[in-house]
Parts: structure tokens; C-alpha cells; sequence
């Protein structure tokens, strides 16, 4: 099994429209894919509205060891794809991992599921917290949505100091250009340039297009809701540069 995150520590930069996209991409090329949404704000329920319902349920049980995990998620919203959705008291899991002593809980959790779930992919929230730093040290890569601005590249060169002294392994970010507008000289200058501004960059960009916008609106993944879009066409790419960094075979 393995386990990727994709984080931003800013809002609103297409991060979540990234790990739906992906995790729906991943399922069909028949990866037992689950995507688990850690952000309390419930984001990547929105995307999978279109399917079955998705309430999330507390986690204080499964913190303490009382249910399994099994008992959280939603099996098959789409074929090969689970989903663990959001919940309004995830805003105190960093609480709750404080008061745990020694080893990574969210590993732990994840733990039963390896024997039958090829892919696990993990939203995170954009905060720098205890849940954040344990996911960042538990997965194999790390995926971060930044967009062509100085401002979002400050952001992501102090994501980079930030694993770097908390020896997480700055090698795993996996950043790629987001919400890009080509007609805008800076977004078209900074995504030309490439790895100069943006290290260990992916080479796919992610255009900003209202058709993005829509998968909260109709509750679909692109591929379904628009799949000759760019934009869908981008994120096909960036799964196979994905698919190649976790050494899965094309299916």
C-alpha cells in the first residue's frame, strides 16, 4: 500500500480538486484507491456529491481504539474508490494526537487497510500542525498545489524549511503549478521557469478553468464532468507522473 497527501499551507489553491481528481483517476486504472478527507471543512465531499451520501462520523471511537476503521468509510462511491469523508470535530483532532505518546496515529489507523487498498490518499487541512507533521512524515510523497506567485512561492519555500528541520524528507514534496492563467505574465513567466523557482517540480501545471469550479456545483469528478476540458486533460498527466513516482504499474 501506498499512502500520498496533498497539502498547501494556503486555501484555495485547487489542492482538494487535485486529490479528487487523482484519487477518481487512480481507481480507474483499477488501483484500490482510498481518499481520505482530513480537512474539516469537508471540501472533497462537495466534489463526490454526485455519488451516494457521504456524512462523515466523529473519530473520538476510532482514536481510542474502540472501532476499527473499516467502520468509517464509505466502500465503492465509485468503483475502486473509497472514501473516508470529513467530519465538523476533525477540528479537534490535533488535540486528541497531542495527548498520544510515541508513534504516528494516522499510520497506526491506516495500518489494517494495507492488504487490500492499493493507493491511500490523504487531504490534508492547510495548517502546520500535529496532524499535519504526522502525515508529512508517514507518506511516501507529498503533493503541493502552489500557484504562479511570489507570495505562494514564499509560502512553499517555508514548507520546504519547515520538513527540512523537522527532518520529514524534503525530497518527497512534489510541487506543482496551480490555479495558472496563462495570460497573466507572471503565472505564464513562473511556470516557464520551472524547477529554477519551484524545486522537484512536476511537469504539469493545473490551468484555472470555471469547469474546476463546477465539480463542487454538480458533484463530479472532471472526468465525468468534463473530460475533453484541458483541465482534465492536465490532471490525467499529472496521474501519470504520479503513477510514476509510486513505481505502479500502467493498468
Amino acid at each position: 500500500m501506498r499512502t500520498i497527501a496533498f497539502y498547501s499551507p494556503k486555501g484555495g489553491v485547487g489542492k482538494t480538486a487535485a486529490a479528487v481528481n487523482i484519487a477518481y483517476l487512480a481507481s480507474q486504472h483499477r488501483h484500490k484507491t482510498l481518499l481520505w478527507d482530513l480537512d474539516p471543512q469537508g471540501a472533497a465531499s462537495f466534489y463526490l456529491s454526485g455519488a451516494e451520501t457521504v456524512k462523515g462520523k466523529k473519530l473520538s471511537k476510532l482514536l481510542e481504539g474502540k472501532a476499527p476503521i473499516a467502520r468509517y468509510i464509505h466502500e465503492d462511491v465509485y468503483p475502486d474508490l473509497d472514501f473516508i469523508p470529513a467530519h465538523s470535530s476533525f477540528r479537534n483532532f490535533d488535540i486528541r494526537l497531542e495527548q498520544e505518546e510515541g508513534g504516528n496515529t494516522i499510520r497506526q489507523m491506516l495500518a489494517p487497510l494495507s492488504e487490500d487498498t492499493s493507493l491511500v490518499i490523504l487531504d490534508c487541512p492547510p495548517t502546520l500542525s500535529r496532524l499535519t507533521e504526522q502525515v508529512l512524515d508517514m507518506v511516501d510523497q507529498v503533493y503541493v498545489p502552489v500557484v504562479p506567485t511570489w507570495l505562494s512561492l514564499n509560502s512553499w519555500n517555508q514548507l520546504r524549511d519547515f520538513m527540512k528541520d523537522k527532518k520529514l524528507g524534503a525530497k518527497k514534496l512534489r510541487p506543482f503549478f496551480s490555479l495558472v492563467d496563462r495570460r497573466k505574465n507572471l503565472h505564464k513567466d513562473l511556470v516557464e521557469r520551472g524547477e529554477d523557482v519551484l524545486v522537484n517540480a512536476m511537469g504539469v501545471s493545473i490551468p484555472y478553468a470555471s469547469v474546476v469550479e463546477r465539480m463542487g456545483e454538480e458533484g463530479r469528478p472532471l472526468e465525468l464532468l468534463d473530460p475533453r476540458s484541458p483541465a482534465a486533460e492536465a490532471y490525467r498527466q499529472m496521474w501519470l507522473e504520479v503513477a510514476k513516482d509510486l513505481r505502479f504499474v500502467r493498468r
